[in-house]
């Protein structure tokens, strides 16, 4: 913990950048080398690394914010083209789209397209532990309100790139491999970019949204504090036995191993995101279908061992608490098949840079930040980063700062380290916490869980927090 703390702390610089000059030719050849005036670099006022769902999002909010719109914007992907998404088939990849979210999406009009395509609504959460069946229900009055909305990657990124074919200030480069950065801490005046293909590019701001793998943060030099989780993530596409009324429920258990969760697609479908260790994670992909089903099932519903003085305690604890919540532990929806070739795994870890901005360059996304997907945060962390750099670039820009003003970028970086540290703490805290069957930490965790549940303020602040 105190290695991810001490990564955060940096001592902060002042100063500013020089404004964009008014001939732009004359600023080109003042960094050009001999090699390089055979080849000159276009300029474009930003350059987004990275076209995925974070930085393809970032393009369409800056172009469509009109403080912004004497911006000429480039977002560089490698893959070769968009793919639009299956309307047969769902993907196996989803989010779990906060109240920040659907706003921003609102935002930039992408909203309309995800409604037509395909999204679910979460109108509650269960969540329970294995080891005690400890559990806690997220929901508004009466169902009232969404607690978040289930959207497959795919579709969110098709619906906004339809709003970017309306953006004429933004331009989006394919096939764009990005061989190496040179910023204005290597001693040049603007960032640059060469890309594999032999093109060099300029721009007064680098936004790395190039994922937790980032080049643009290699390039910056700064620390990055990562952690391996030794665990992988399989997600699958479930199909859920006949008799579910209304799938809006998200189901979440915490075993010895590792969280398994259900996410509602459809009134009949399900995606499973299912944490456990590299092992188990490679043996669940090459079940049949059949087994891996029985796998899933017995996943949330098997009785694991316990503790008797734990379970004393428990139901002390259940008797002083039950008449305040009056809630029952409900059983997950039966799986009755997985959808074929919806299979597939991914590595979990932690990761964090020490630093966000530099003269010229920032970070969004996971190349900042990096979480375990339990609390479902990840993606909706890099969508905050997302608002809150529009916002102060615009800003900037309406004030005549720029778009590169080191003060203003500093400003996006404690913002958001505000809002990014806290949740990225409590996801890794949690993670450790949940996955031991040590008795003491069992009744630990346990006793606090039921007691939140039965503490509604405390409940609802903490949806609030995690969904705003």
């Amino acid at each position: 913990m105190c290695s991810i703390l001490g990564s955060l702390s940096r001592k902060a610089l002042l100063g500013t950048i020089p404004l964009r000059c008014t001939i732009l030719a004359q600023r080109l050849a003042s960094s050009a080398t001999p090699d390089e005036c055979s080849q000159p670099a276009e300029f474009y006022d930003i350059i987004i690394a990275g076209g995925g769902m974070v930085g393809t999002t970032l393009a369409c909010s800056l172009g469509k914010n009109l403080r912004l719109a004497d911006r000429r914007i480039l977002v560089l992907e490698a893959a070769s083209g968009f793919k639009q998404p299956s309307m047969d088939t769902y993907s196996n990849r989803v989010s779990a789209i906060s109240k920040g979210t659907h706003r921003l999406m609102k935002t930039v009009g992408a909203w309309p397209q995800i409604e037509a395509t395909r999204v679910k609504p979460v109108l509650k959460m269960q969540v329970w532990d294995a080891c005690s069946d400890a559990l806690i229900t997220f929901n508004y009055d009466d169902m009232a309100e969404n607690i978040a909305w289930i959207v497959e990657n795919d579709v969110l990124l098709a619906s906004v790139y339809r709003q970017l074919e309306q953006v004429k200030n933004v331009e989006i480069r394919y096939s764009s491999k990005i061989e190496g950065c040179k910023l204005i801490r290597d001693g040049v005046d603007m960032s640059t970019v060469q890309l594999s293909n032999g093109d060099r590019l300029k721009c007064e701001l680098l936004v790395g949204a190039d994922g937790y793998n980032s080049l643009v943060r290699r390039s910056m030099g700064v620390d990055n504090f990562t952690l391996a989780y030794n665990q992988m993530g399989v997600v699958a596409t479930l199909k859920l036995a006949e008799g579910i009324s209304n799938n809006v429920t998200a189901w979440q258990r915490f075993l010895p191993t590792g969280p398994i969760a259900l996410l509602p697609l459809s009134d009949d479908l399900s995606s499973m995101v299912w944490s456990t260790s590299v092992s188990e994670a490679k043996r669940l992909l090459q079940l049949d279908g059949i087994s891996f089903v029985a796998a899933v099932n017995e996943a949330f519903n098997k009785r694991y061992p316990r503790n008797n003085l734990l379970d004393d305690i428990m139901k002390n604890v259940h008797s002083l608490v039950s008449s305040t919540t009056g809630q029952r532990l409900e059983s997950a929806p039966v799986v009755e098949a997985v959808i074929e070739k919806s299979r597939a795994a991914f590595p979990l870890g932690l990761g964090h840079t020490s630093t966000y901005a530099g003269q010229g360059v920032c970070l969004i996304g996971d190349a900042a930040h990096r979480v375990h997907p339990l609390a479902g945060q990840g993606v909706n962390l890099g969508f905050g980063d997302v608002q809150c750099l529009t916002d102060i670039l615009a800003e900037s820009n309406y004030a005549g700062l720029g778009v590169n003003n080191l003060a203003q970028l500093l400003k996006y970086e404690r913002q958001r380290l505000k809002h990014n540290v806290p949740v990225l703490l409590t996801t890794h805290g949690l993670q450790r916490l949940y996955t031991t069957d040590f008795p003491p930490l069992v009744g630990l965790r346990s006793v606090g869980l039921t007691i939140t549940n039965a503490l509604p303020p405390v409940k609802k602040f903490l949806m609030n927090y995690a969904m705003s």
